[in-house]
């Protein structure tokens, strides 16, 4: 059973060790292995991630599950397992959306229902503060696209961002009306 639970400055190794395990994977047919080390430097820097949750109000989301094969003798408690994470940001820019900044699922753990898991606990929580569209960016090439689509986001727009070094994120925008 997959369980969701908010993330904190603590968890910056857990998000690290995630997307570091991820990314090369999720992006080798994608981006150059230059951008992908640039990106990962950029957006998952110990200081990055820490101005992001304490500055910026991104809002993280872990998702775990418990290893039954594992048991603690001593304390009787079983191994977290985690295996994804989300980042949001709620009316963004004073607007009713909610920008998913991220969302990856170690490879081993896709198709589980984790990023199901994920999208549908943002959704809650955009619901509750009155925050009705979920928007979020993917690259133009990424397989995620047939994901998103299938949970309801559709293509709004297109951009092409300078993210620095020469490098240039070309994505599409997608949103979902809750």
């Amino acid at each position: 059973m997959i369980h969701i639970r908010n993330a904190f400055t603590d968890d910056i190794p857990i998000i690290r060790d995630i997307a570091y395990k991820t990314w090369p994977i999720a992006f080798r047919d994608i981006l150059k292995p230059e951008q992908i080390d640039y990106m990962l430097e950029m957006m998952y820097s110990p200081s990055s991630l820490t101005e992001q949750i304490d500055i910026k109000g991104h809002r993280f989301l872990l998702s775990f599950f418990y290893d039954l094969e594992s048991n603690n003798k001593e304390s009787g408690h079983r191994e977290c397992r985690y295996i994804g994470y989300a980042s949001y940001e709620l009316n963004i820019a004073g607007s009713d959306k909610t920008k998913i900044h991220k969302i990856y699922v170690l490879p081993k753990y896709q198709g589980s229902g984790c990023g199901k898991a994920l999208i549908k606990e943002i959704e809650k929580i955009a619901l509750f503060n009155n925050s009705p569209i979920l928007s979020l960016n993917v690259n133009r090439n990424n397989r995620a696209i047939t994901f998103y689509k299938n949970f309801g986001f559709k293509i709004v727009n297109e951009e092409n961002i300078d993210i620095g070094n020469g490098f240039l994120m070309e994505d599409y925008v997608m949103e979902k009306v809750l």
